[in-house]
């Protein structure tokens, strides 16, 4: 099976890389979806450039695609661009979103190619928790939610602050694994690369939510 991946350097994506490469899959493209808009449904925004050092660790090639995150056109560029790959299927990092989901298969029929989802309804914590310990370097870079200050923006996750993230998240009622954009990551390592990505960012903070930049 040869599959290409929609990564947007998170930490679903990079689950979904290395799910592939445990079924023995041939990965042969990170795709990317580059917004160059103010936002966008399906994609995630901020920190998809550094996307091309992952695919670099993993050993296959990276592929942006820039849209201007627009409902419906955003599928259509991602549409487009995939038509020209020669792959079996599609493996994405889709938690709970049943618009990205839908639309994903849709795509995929559209393409006659299939549409993987493995991470589908796993939960939060389960998720989490699996991440850290098959060794995942979930790096935060962003947080838009009550009980997530300042400091945690860069925080590497590991088993201390995943506890405390996990207590933040009980009390203050939002999702632990941050599927309700509550917070963002970059993944820096893991299983599924070869190296470790060492990036240099500065801090963002209004008082209420903040994000890194990186350089």
């Amino acid at each position: 099976m040869k599959v290409a991946v929609l990564s947007s350097g998170g930490k679903d994506s990079s689950a979904a890389i290395w799910w592939a490469q445990c079924k023995g899959w041939d990965v042969s493209h990170l795709v990317t979806m580059i917004v160059e808009g103010d936002d966008s449904l399906m994609f995630q925004i901020p920190g998809t450039e550094l996307v091309q050092m992952q695919a670099e660790l993993c050993g296959c090639e990276w592929l942006p695609i820039k849209t201007q995150g627009q409902p419906e056109k955003e599928v259509d560029d991602l549409k487009e661009a995939l038509s020209e790959l020669d792959i079996d299927g599609i493996v994405s990092g889709a938690l709970r979103s049943d618009y990205q989901k839908t639309r994903l298969e849709r795509m995929s029929e559209d393409l006659n190619i299939k549409s993987f989802t493995p991470l589908w309804h796993q939960s939060s914590e389960s998720h989490m928790s699996n991440l850290v310990a098959n060794g995942f370097k979930v790096m935060i870079t962003g947080v838009s939610t009550e009980g997530l200050d300042r400091d945690w923006l860069g925080c590497v996750l590991d088993e201390e602050s995943l506890h405390e993230i996990t207590r933040i998240a009980s009390k203050y009622r939002f999702h632990v694994d941050g599927e309700g954009g509550e917070y963002e990551t970059f993944v820096v390592a893991g299983p599924h690369m070869k190296g470790e990505i060492k990036i240099d960012y500065e801090t963002h903070w209004d008082g209420v939510r903040g994000h890194l930049s990186f350089k």
